[in-house]
């Protein structure tokens, strides 16, 4: 991943990740799937493997803007993760009102109104889950995600953080398969690599979602009234503070702290054929303008 400082005639070597890549979606893309190859080839990650003792905390978090408002096919979602608690689990169901009142109380004045200017309730939501599972450390799944069997058991197996891979084809606009995204010669040429904001799994404290929380709240607080959702809030963002954070480790020989899940399929589902898709509260209905 480091370039040397100069080949074996002494020329310099351009660096293919300078200083602020993660800011250049070409590059963030590259790196990204990158990082997806090198854990192929290196299931453990390089240089070592995580603690076996530490472990991220059942906690299950997720959220929906308005709980008056709770469409009935949602609910059906929510619902599904309910034998977790059978297994230990704490549940923490947020709205916009509780989520603001729990950033006031854990963060601090910055935090408060970077969330009170996300201007939808998926970026809300996008911020609440950086917020909490931060803080607090657990498992954050989107509303709509059912679960499916009990391979969630290997999200909480270490302390690894657990993120999902994803690629957007472009001439297809769509996505690749969860499945085709392993594959060491799937072509690069047209498609972005990122990761998802759904799931996040991880112990309290990890960096990743601490230069995601920063970076988010430096964006919400800058001059643009409209930040873009996704890379401002969501997989975008996620996917800039994955790469900054992979790059320290890699100059600092560190083993990596982190896992992309290749079977998170396996154990939940996204149900896209729910009512609020049809409406405002989709944030892929939202105007430029946020109305």
């Amino acid at each position: 991943m480091l370039t040397p400082p100069g080949g074996q005639n002494g020329t310099l070597k351009v660096d293919p990740y300078p200083p602020g890549f993660e800011e250049s979606e070409p590059l963030r893309s590259a790196f990204i799937r990158d990082v997806t190859l090198r854990q192929l080839r290196h299931p453990a990650g390089p240089s070592g493997l995580p603690s076996p003792t530490a472990r991220i905390p059942r906690r299950l978090v997720r959220y929906w803007h308005d709980p008056s408002d709770l469409p009935d096919d949602v609910r059906v979602c929510l619902e599904s993760w309910d034998r977790l608690g059978e297994q230990g689990f704490e549940f923490h169901m947020f709205d916009d009102r509780t989520a603001a009142s729990y950033i006031a109380r854990r963060y601090g004045a910055r935090e408060s109104q970077a969330f009170a200017r996300c201007r939808h309730p998926a970026m809300r939501c996008d911020y609440l889950r950086l917020c909490f599972v931060l803080a607090e450390g657990g498992l954050y799944v989107d509303a709509d995600d059912v679960l499916l069997g009990d391979d969630w058991e290997q999200l909480f197996r270490d302390d690894r953080l657990k993120l999902q891979p994803l690629c957007y084809d472009i001439p297809s606009a769509g996505m690749v398969k969860a499945a085709d995204i392993w594959r060491a010669d799937l072509p690069v040429e047209g498609r972005i690599f990122y990761v998802n904001n759904d799931p996040i799994a991880a112990p309290a404290n990890h960096p990743v979602l601490k230069g995601a929380l920063d970076r988010a709240t430096d964006r919400l607080l800058g001059n643009d009234p409209f930040p873009e959702i996704q890379s401002t809030t969501g997989p975008g963002n996620l996917a800039a503070a994955l790469s900054v954070h992979v790059r320290r480790l890699d100059e600092a020989g560190l083993p990596w702290d982190f896992e992309l899940l290749r079977d998170w399929e396996a154990i939940a589902e996204t149900r896209w054929h729910l009512s609020y898709r049809n409406d405002a509260r989709n944030w892929r209905n939202m105007s430029a303008s946020g109305s």
